[in-house]
């Protein structure tokens, strides 16, 4: 998917909603475990239901590879669903990956190739061998952890260097060196709102990837003000605060869309 594509359907939904697709077994509507596929209708049911405010959606690849090869094909199963029936949808392979050259060559394989994601997310910390495999390949793209929204994110992220600068803000202008606004975007967490400033600061034109709002505590209007540049260049997350609304009631997907169309309306009053 290129830039402007994925901005014209911003544009035209009036949303940035990126729906995290978490999907935890103790945790879904008790009726489903009786399907065949409990993960991939929980998931089909939640993508019917939000994808008229949605522009995005983001499995998390560690709620799928805890259930091994059943829960693999549940997101096999997910991703083919998305790429038929909903091909203007941005998708996020949240995999975290990031090792040698050769390894990251078959994490971008896997991921952006065989299974047909649009991006996947990628750890920097090996430098730009583990990077630049992701970014061989056309209309894909590399989702760079910079600033992320846990806690213990201040452990290294946050340390200021001998130069002065922070380590994530060595990170973004690093990796301008490997990528660009049209294949590469930024995990930046919502709960740290008051670093976005810096960011644009380095990474300007670059789309950023937003988790933390809802659940974690992350604030929108924050987030708006201060990441928000003259392009709608923001995916803002949330899985938790959608996929679970409804908890264990039978309508889950109609509550879970309300809670997508209320966020959805938010972020139209930015657009």
């Amino acid at each position: 998917m290129t830039k402007k594509e994925l901005q014209d359907q911003i544009s035209s939904k009036k949303s940035m909603l990126c729906v995290g697709l978490d999907t935890d077994l103790s945790k879904i509507p008790s009726h489903l475990l009786e399907t065949e596929d409990p993960i991939f209708e929980f998931n089909k049911a939640i993508i019917d239901a939000t994808a008229p405010y949605t522009v995005s959606y983001k499995p998390n690849i560690a709620f799928y590879e805890a259930y091994g090869v059943s829960g693999w094909n549940s997101l096999v199963k997910t991703v083919n669903y998305l790429n038929s029936n909903f091909p203007e949808i941005f998708t996020i392979a949240d995999a975290k990956r990031g090792d040698i050259g050769n390894t990251s060559n078959r994490y971008a394989k896997a991921f952006l190739d065989w299974q047909d994601f649009d991006s996947v997310t990628v750890a920097p910390y090996m430098g730009s061998d583990s990077v630049l495999p992701f970014l061989t390949m056309k209309e894909k793209w590399v989702i760079l952890l910079a600033l992320t929204s846990n806690e213990g994110s201040i452990d290294f992220q946050t340390q200021e260097l001998k130069n002065g600068k922070m380590l994530f803000e060595e990170v973004l202008i690093k990796s301008k060196e490997w990528g660009n606004s049209e294949n590469m975007m930024y995990v930046v967490g919502a709960t740290k709102a008051d670093y976005l400033k810096k960011v644009r600061q380095i990474v300007a034109d670059n789309f950023l990837l937003i988790p933390g709002v809802g659940a974690q505590g992350g604030n929108l209007n924050e987030v708006m003000e201060n990441g928000l540049s003259k392009d709608p260049n923001l995916l803002i997350n949330s899985s938790r605060g959608i996929i679970y609304a409804g908890g264990d009631n039978k309508d889950f997907a109609e509550i879970a869309g309300e809670s997508a169309k209320t966020l959805q309306k938010q972020m139209a009053e930015y657009l």
